[in-house]
């Protein structure tokens, strides 16, 4: 059990390593961006499996059924509750325990069941990146359980039958119910026929004690599965982003004419004025809402006041959420948002407007959902 516990502790830290991933999102050809949300599964499939043997192999198939309940914590990563069961076989072909006998023909049956946990890694998302379009995703899984098995009647009758059942390999016969453990590993490919449903076919490799099978070969038994079903998403997997909605046009603000003063006034210093305007946004957003809309008309006011005034528009991002690839490019778009309507809304020159982004490098607040801002500076 060496290699299963090795094969615990890979999965553990790709655990660690995965479930830091920031959210992910993706942009489709069209512009629309969709965001991952963490959701629950279920599989139902059903096939066949063979138990390594020493008989022929279409005599060591059997009907196979298995359930799984799981959880994607991530677009790479998820994890997975199945049972998996029903009937495994063994049994000789042309065996003869002793030079000269007849060759000894038999088979048999006996039932189990396997609950368990998989590891589950998304090859097509890791690889390829996360796409929720994508019509075919490949994933490896990783696990471990517990085999319980019974009913092993036929080859204890078989064994009645025998003047030396060890001749037979029969040196570990059973009876009754056993639980052992188990170890598996396997590959999936599931093909997406709806945002809910992808049709599924999976196969697995199972190695358990040498017992299991009642005969002794001093290494470990087998079998393996070949399954077809489906899996349903309980849940919405992906979320279609809104795009910013552009607020009513204001009113253009009335430039009063000043009538000339009759004569030259006296040159007097004037104090610089500045206004400061923080325009906050939601979570992975950069819609600019109607409340925020009147702090950008206050600055607009500014401006016209002051035609020598500039104004700098720096965008942010929360450190809470995403990593600095994300959250530049959140960041980005927020003060884009926001110098896209004073520059083509309200008709601000270009050249008296800076944009700057910061990402989450840089947080102006104490309190983490405030950074979601971009901040106009009007001098």
């Amino acid at each position: 059990m060496n290699t299963m516990k090795s094969l615990f502790a890979a999965s553990l830290l790709a655990l660690g390593t995965i479930s830091a991933m920031a959210q992910a999102t993706y942009t489709d050809q069209n512009g629309d961006e969709y965001t991952f949300n963490k959701h629950w599964f279920l599989d139902l499939q059903g096939g066949a499996q063979y138990t390594l043997g020493e008989a022929k192999f279409g005599d060591l198939l059997s009907p196979n059924v298995q359930l799984g309940l799981g959880y994607q914590f991530s677009p790479v990563f998820g994890m997975r509750l199945q049972a998996n069961g029903w009937q495994s076989k063994g049994g000789w072909a042309g065996f003869r325990a002793q030079k000269g006998e007849t060759p000894y023909n038999a088979q048999y049956k006996y039932k189990y069941v396997a609950p368990g946990v998989d590891f589950m890694f998304n090859l097509s998302n890791l690889f390829c990146g996360w796409n929720p379009n994508r019509v075919l995703n490949v994933t490896a899984f990783a696990g471990a359980g517990a085999n319980i098995a019974w009913d092993n009647d036929e080859v204890n009758e078989l064994a009645a039958t025998m003047k030396n059942m060890n001749a037979y390999n029969l040196e570990y016969l059973w009876d009754g119910t056993k639980v052992r453990p188990y170890g598996r590993a396997g590959i999936e490919l599931a093909f997406k026929v709806s945002k809910s449903v992808s049709l599924m076919l999976e196969g697995n490799a199972n190695v358990i004690s040498d017992k299991y099978n009642s005969k002794k070969a001093d290494n470990p038994d087998w079998y393996f599965n070949a399954l077809a079903g489906l899996r349903i998403n309980l849940g919405t997997s992906a979320t279609k982003k809104e795009k910013p909605v552009e607020p009513e046009p204001a009113p253009a603000p009335v430039q009063k004419v000043e009538e000339p003063a009759p004569a030259p006034a006296p040159v007097v210093e004037k104090k610089v004025e500045e206004i400061r305007r923080d325009i906050f946004f939601t979570i992975n957003s950069n819609k600019i809402s109607a409340k925020e809309n009147q702090k950008i008309l206050e600055v607009i006011d500014f401006l016209v006041k002051y035609p020598e005034a500039k104004v700098v528009v720096t965008g942010y991002a929360d450190k809470g959420t995403g990593n600095d690839r994300v959250n530049d490019r959140i960041a980005a778009k927020r003060a884009a948002a926001v110098v896209w309507m004073l520059e083509k809304r309200y008709g601000i020159p270009a050249e008296r407007i800076t944009e700057e982004s910061k990402g989450a490098r840089v947080q102006p607040f104490a309190e983490n959902d405030m950074n979601r801002v971009s901040i106009m500076i009007a001098k």
